[in-house]
């Protein structure tokens, strides 16, 4: 069951830039920040409120996230959804014939993720997440 939003993460060119915006004229605190390599990116969580928006910098050119930037440009990439298991969330939607974009979670900055393939929601790319601190207290 969805909880909430989580985050909505945000594609830049640049993310010491975007946190002269996001975090020194907006007054968002930096949650996490994180080089994640087998993604390609370096990404900062930002708290807003009970959310947070995620700025996703590439530094590798053929991933999702680079391929997006060229052919986009900046802005919001995708909204995240958060709930109690990722695992169970994605085996109901598979079950529902959902199509998706991961076949099994795996570990991202906000926690446990998976991504559900735009085409199934309209054009919007949804990630789900259970969140690391959630984690972290079931432990």
């Amino acid at each position: 069951m969805i909880r909430k939003v989580h985050h909505v993460g945000v594609v830049v060119r640049e993310l010491d830039e975007a946190m002269r915006f996001y975090r020194d004229a907006l007054g968002l605190q930096l949650h996490r920040q994180e080089t994640m390599h087998d993604q390609g990116v370096t990404a900062a969580l930002l708290t807003l409120g009970d959310s947070e928006i995620e700025l996703l910098e590439p530094f590798l050119a053929d991933t999702g996230i680079a391929r997006f930037l060229e052919r986009k440009g900046e802005g919001l990439h995708h909204v995240c959804f958060e709930v109690a298991s990722v695992d169970s969330e994605l085996a109901a939607l598979k079950a529902k014939g959902v199509e998706l974009i991961d076949e099994t979670p795996r570990d991202g900055l906000a926690g446990r993720i998976c991504f559900l393939h735009p085409n199934a929601l309209d054009g919007t790319l949804v990630e789900l997440c259970e969140p690391v601190d959630q984690q972290e207290r079931a432990s």
